[in-house]
């Protein structure tokens, strides 16, 4: 399980420091992809393999779920982190995601997403209200 919230930079050549809680389960691979909200989606490649495959078993008569494939597939780039926990983003996701230097890496059970810090600031500034909302929805009583 992915959790916490942690601020590492890109390097010049474009490349993050994976927080090292995380190395272990990255160390035998990883796809990063283009997320929601302009974030960048990052799972093992196990977890991406299953989600592919969901994918491919769907119906492709349907042209959100083509339209979903292309942007989600089309920026999806495989790596292995080396040896010092090091994965490429690759320009296209930097410019996706607003990415200069500063960057939000943030655990989501069984993914990580990476923001740039105001993207991300704004974002949970806005869903602040609606976490509160939908805890008694979703968990009552918890």
């Amino acid at each position: 399980m992915f959790s916490g919230t942690f601020t590492p930079k890109l390097d010049d050549k474009g490349r993050l420091f994976l927080p090292a809680k995380f190395r272990e389960a990255m160390g035998d691979g990883l796809v990063i992809t283009r997320g929601q909200e302009r974030s960048i989606d990052m799972r093992t490649k196990a977890d991406f393999d299953v989600f592919a495959e969901k994918f491919q078993n769907a119906s492709q008569t349907d042209a959100r779920l083509r339209g979903y494939g292309r942007m989600l597939f089309a920026l999806a780039s495989e790596q292995v982190p080396d040896k010092q926990g090091r994965i490429s983003i690759t320009p296209e996701l930097r410019q996706y995601a607003a990415l200069e230097k500063e960057c939000v890496v943030i655990g989501i059970y069984n993914r990580i997403e990476i923001w740039e810090p105001g993207a991300w600031a704004e974002y949970t500034a806005a869903q602040e209200q609606a976490f509160s909302d939908v805890s008694e929805e979703i968990f009552p009583g918890f």
